[in-house]
């Protein structure tokens, strides 16, 4: 590992640091229990099988779409239809399921691939809009995500309802539920296909030539064009798998023992959700399953905190702003990296002076 990947580690590290000390102090500010708040935050997870289950079940989705948004920012398109399509692969693997009337085992699996298949169409819009008409990636794809809320919600209300429970889809049948893995839990097979998708994300990525193709790009593409890579390619390429991804993940979720029926009226949040873990494993799809688990964590942490003390649930909204703000800023650490670096290269030096 180069200097310059050891800072990378150490200054995420750190910036996690100075964000979990900063929630505290703030916690010590407002709290009439402060002690018993942060061992909540900090111990509640591994207090019952039940919590530590809560950890792996909020981990999935955000594995699902925090691949996703690496694949597409790895490009440099800056995405944001992950939300959305995300919503949308969860309304149409409910659809699947009410409708096919599949048997065990083929349900869930046709109901899934059509899910990342919406997905991946879905987060083409912004992509072809930027290639037709120039327009904003980042703009486009953060307004088509209200489409899909709407259109998800037209169909849920007009197609799929139950009456008899107001706004919610009718039963979706044992036939489609993902297998459970561990009793007692609503642990799924979803995270074993959570886990797949970020290794041959990782793999797309750093081990094929269309991935390497597709960071070229996104680091600089005016190089890229010039050595011949199609950049239209690259763009539809990168938006496509990243929303099936995205796509996939809100049918696993849907399909999981979580729910029973569909019940989606409002965005969930994964696709923002997103950006934190893409911005925490540094584009690496490796490195998401790490950064869902310590996000799901520090979530299940704060919501038995909430549940136990006086303290509420948005300290950790504040942990999470910190950590992107720090993270994210190249002037953070900067003299530290620079020393790092020149480091290295005093060292690499003196080796090829002694040889």
């Amino acid at each position: 590992m180069n200097s310059e990947k050891k800072f990378e580690v150490f200054r995420t590290f750190f910036s996690i640091l100075i964000a979990i000390l900063v929630s505290f102090l703030l916690i010590f500010i407002v709290s009439k229990q402060p002690v018993e708040a942060i061992m909540a935050l900090l111990t509640g997870p591994f207090k019952s099988k039940r919590n530590l289950a809560n950890v792996v079940e909020a981990m999935i989705p955000l594995i699902f779409t925090g691949t996703g948004v690496c694949i597409m920012f790895s490009a440099n398109q800056i995405n944001l239809a992950g939300e959305g399509a995300f919503h949308l692969g969860g309304l149409v693997a409910s659809v699947c399921a009410l409708q096919l009337g599949l048997p065990a085992g083929l349900s869930p699996f046709v109901a899934l691939c059509l899910s990342a298949l919406a997905g991946a169409l879905f987060t083409a819009i912004p992509a072809v809009l930027k290639i037709k008409t120039g327009s904003s990636v980042m703009v486009a794809s953060l307004m088509i995500n209200y489409l899909s809320l709407w259109f998800c919600t037209y169909i849920l209300m007009h197609f799929i309802c139950d009456p008899s429970v107001g706004s919610a889809s009718a039963k979706l049948p044992e036939e489609s539920e993902l297998m459970t893995l561990f009793r007692g839990t609503r642990i799924h097979l979803g995270v074993i296909i959570a886990l797949a998708v970020a290794v041959l994300g990782y793999v797309f990525l750093y081990k094929t030539k269309s991935g390497y193709e597709l960071r070229l790009a996104g680091e600089n593409e005016k190089f890229a064009r010039y050595s011949g890579i199609n950049i239209v390619k690259v763009i539809l390429l990168s938006q496509l798998i990243g929303g099936a991804v995205a796509g996939l993940g809100g049918g696993v979720e849907m399909l999981s023992p979580i729910y029973s029926r569909f019940s989606w009226t409002s965005l969930l949040g994964y696709g923002w959700d997103a950006i934190i873990i893409c911005t925490l494993a540094k584009k690496n799809p490796l490195k998401t399953p790490l950064a869902a688990l310590f996000l799901a964590y520090l979530r299940t942490g704060a919501s038995i905190m909430a549940r136990s003390t006086d303290v509420t649930l948005e300290i950790v909204q504040i942990t999470q702003g910190i950590i992107i703000l720090l993270a994210v800023a190249e002037q953070f650490l900067s003299k530290t990296k620079h020393r790092l670096i020149a480091k290295e290269a005093k060292a690499s030096l003196k080796e090829e002076e002694a040889a």
